[in-house]
């Protein structure tokens, strides 16, 4: 009997979007490519296919050039990029799951900003979007981290698309079949060490013995929770901005907000939150910590809702340097702002490398020839060529499509030479004889 072709969300396409597809090896992503390469002719869209070799296995350079052939047959450009997600694991102090998917989403927003393409299309299935329901679920998320996986992520100029969220793992293998279409089996899969194959593995087989379509269920919560999401956002965009205060109150009803770079406050009359519905009032409390970069976990929101009904005053620390306190008529957020020093610039030969912990990187650059080069931040005025653009373009403006703000912005790291800059961090800089490797340090 015959497969069911795949259902593809094609209305998350337009006619001449350049798409690349992320190609991982494994049936579901190599999957995605074949049904997007039925239908690009009636979509109206250029494809390509990018990889990323995690360096996690030893054979992970067959996956790479498994990838590679699959492109090529097909006439499509190839997009390869290899990390040490094993070393990134370790400086960042994170899994190697979250590791390996941050490098793999931070060159999929390399390639977005660019220009190089304007989506990057994942195969994720109904399958992952239950597990991932799962996951945040066990991690004690909020209603809105049951939305799960978003059909379209905006990421920079360009946006993430998963158009295969309504196909099951089984029926994807199902179809490749009747191509025939060969894809590799990845064994890091069944190793259960990652959270997520212990979903897998463990856990979806047991709930399946209680629901068989336990997974459809999920994902329909995940449809439920992101419509959900999406109208509690319209009601918070009405109601934060009159909510919210910002700086300090002051004789006579007005507020003094203070212009210094060390302090940032953000006030809510308790009053007014003793006014709301509970589901509204921990949603504006935790808007007010994300002003602030806080993010507030449920015991956090009942400390404030006990402050709130609390008659006398109250002081305290809650996480990610967030300092709270009642007084008379409000709820007092704070947090103090310390403008970063600027950074060092760093001289360095090339071929050669530099540990630059003021930058957070780890740099290696090769050459056809000897050169000297410059680390240093970035400054107003200056002009990087991005590779696959048409001429230079201003550093502030590639900085804003990458959404780099606020702190992190300051010392956003480039690279000069002879008065050109040849490597800017996330992005490939069009510079020829120049080759350059970084890595993450604590």
């Amino acid at each position: 009997m015959q497969a069911v072709a795949p259902i593809l969300r094609n209305h998350l396409f337009h006619p001449g979007q350049r798409v690349a597809v992320a190609v991982s090896g494994g049936a579901d992503s190599v999957a995605l490519l074949r049904r997007l390469l039925e239908e690009r002719s009636k979509l109206g869209v250029v494809l390509s296919v990018v990889h990323m070799n995690h360096g996690i296995r030893e054979d992970a350079a067959e996956d790479a050039n498994f990838v590679g052939q699959l492109a090529e047959a097909h006439g499509l450009q190839f997009h390869l990029h290899s990390v040490d997600a094993l070393a990134a694991a370790a400086a960042q102090h994170e899994t190697l799951e979250e590791a390996a998917r941050n490098l793999r989403y931070a060159f999929f927003r390399e390639l977005l900003a660019g220009g190089v393409v304007d989506a990057v299309a994942t195969g994720h299935t109904l399958d992952d979007q239950a597990e991932t329901v799962l996951q945040k679920l066990l991690r004690g998320a909020w209603t809105e981290g049951l939305s799960g996986i978003f059909p379209v992520v905006a990421a920079g100029p360009g946006s993430i698309l998963r158009p295969f969220l309504d196909n099951t793992h089984a029926g994807l293998e199902a179809w490749l079949r009747t191509l025939p279409q060969a894809w590799l089996e990845d064994p890091t899969n069944q190793d259960p060490v990652h959270t997520r194959n212990r979903i897998r593995l463990q856990l979806m087989p047991m709930l399946r013995t209680f629901n068989p379509g336990i997974a459809a269920q999920l994902a329909r919560l995940a449809t439920i929770a992101t419509d959900e999401e999406a109208y509690w956002q319209a009601e918070l965009n009405r109601l934060l901005p009159v909510l919210l205060l910002p700086g300090r109150s002051t004789r006579g009803g007005g507020r003094s907000v203070s212009t210094h770079p060390e302090e940032e406050t953000i006030a809510v009359e308790h009053a007014r939150l003793r006014e709301l519905h509970p589901a509204v009032a921990r949603r504006v409390l935790r808007a007010a910590g994300r002003r602030l970069g806080a993010n507030l976990n449920f015991e956090h929101t009942e400390q404030l809702f006990a402050l709130v009904r609390n008659s006398g005053g109250a002081r305290f620390d809650l996480p990610d340097g967030l300092r709270v306190e009642r007084t008379l008529r409000e709820i007092r957020f704070s947090r103090g702002l310390v403008e970063p020093e600027t950074a060092l610039a760093q001289a360095f030969p090339i071929p050669g490398e530099i540990l630059a912990p003021q930058y957070g990187i780890h740099l290696r650059a090769e050459a056809a020839t000897a050169a000297s080069a410059t680390l240093r931040p970035w400054k107003p005025g200056d002009r990087v060529t991005l590779r696959h653009s048409r001429g230079p373009k201003k550093v502030a403006g590639v900085l804003d499509r990458l959404r780099v703000v606020g702190r992190e912005r300051k010392n956003w790291p480039v690279v000069e030479s002879d008065g050109r800059i040849i490597w800017m961090q996330g992005v490939e800089v069009e510079a020829p004889g120049f080759q350059f490797s970084a890595r993450p340090v604590p």
